[in-house]
């Protein structure tokens, strides 16, 4: 298997992983979300291939067809929640704070990401990594479904955030990711609901954006990520929501607001309900803190 490790800049005095070594050395717990909307025809395919020894939580974006009938259908263990707002942002948001695995990963329902993959993700953060970032554009990645357009426009905006970060990403705009629980905590994304924010109101960080966000906060943070190369196939039924256009034009919103720290009303800067450990499989320290 073929991976791309990124060292941040100034990664020495980053925060790292620091594993904690329990009496019994457990398997890390797994959790799958899957926002979805209007997938009932899409979801057998994605969940024929999910693995059985994760939990697994959908969540609905307001569904007008079979979407949550078939899901439980199909998973009868299935956890199913709805979001605070719009936007698949905001439906991973409701659906991380859900989650209670030690890692979690992000797959969409639409089955252009393979489950197949799910364990080269796994195998990245168990090997170190904070954060395994898919990639369609290593080898042994690919994409049948991406357009020109969208390659285009992902190649620009990914090489603006490799420039202002002095990261070395390959692919920002792209939605299959895995991760350590403790970097929600890096992420601050926020699923309650915002005072003042009109029903069907997306704040910044709720649309497709989030990806970008997810990806920028990340890099801020010193974080350790690994590239996983992963193939992107036609999704089986129905049309994206995502609009090259406009979406383009909120993940550059979304960069130049994160680069320039401007307080604004945003999906992220509600305040923040503290997270318990508990008993993790590894936590995020700093070099400091050892140190000390």
């Amino acid at each position: 298997m073929t991976q791309a490790s990124l060292k941040m800049p100034g990664a020495e005095a980053m925060p790292e992983i620091r594993p904690i070594l329990g009496a019994h050395h457990r398997e890390p717990t797994v959790s799958i979300v899957i926002p979805a909307k209007n997938e009932s025809r899409n979801l057998p395919h994605v969940f024929a291939e999910l693995p059985d020894d994760c939990e697994v939580i959908l969540v609905d974006g307001n569904s007008t067809d079979d979407t949550v009938k078939v899901t439980q259908r199909l998973r009868p263990d299935i956890t199913v929640i709805g979001q605070s707002r719009e936007g698949k942002g905001n439906a991973l948001a409701c659906g991380f704070a859900a989650a209670t695995g030690d890692f979690i990963v992000m797959i969409d329902a639409d089955g252009s990401n393979d489950p197949a993959e799910i364990p080269r993700f796994l195998a990245a953060l168990r090997d170190g990594a904070d954060f395994a970032k898919g990639s369609r554009f290593l080898p042994g990645g690919g994409s049948h479904d991406i357009s020109l357009i969208r390659r285009t426009g992902n190649f620009w905006l990914n090489r603006i955030v490799n420039l202002l970060y002095g990261t070395r990403y390959t692919d920002l705009c792209y939605g299959y990711n895995a991760f350590r629980r403790e970097c929600l905590d890096v992420m601050t994304l926020n699923a309650a609901e915002t005072e003042g924010c009109d029903p069907g109101e997306m704040l910044w960080g709720d649309g497709f954006e989030v990806e970008t966000l997810i990806n920028v906060r990340i890099a801020k943070a010193g974080l350790r990520v690994t590239e996983v190369p992963s193939f992107e196939r036609v999704r089986h039924f129905g049309a994206s929501n995502l609009n090259a256009f406009s979406d383009g034009l909120r993940v550059l919103r979304t960069i130049h607001e994160e680069r320039k720290g401007a307080a604004r009303k945003t999906a992220t800067d509600t305040p923040w309900v503290g997270r318990e450990a508990g008993v993790s499989w590894a936590r995020l320290s700093t070099l400091t803190e050892e140190a000390g």
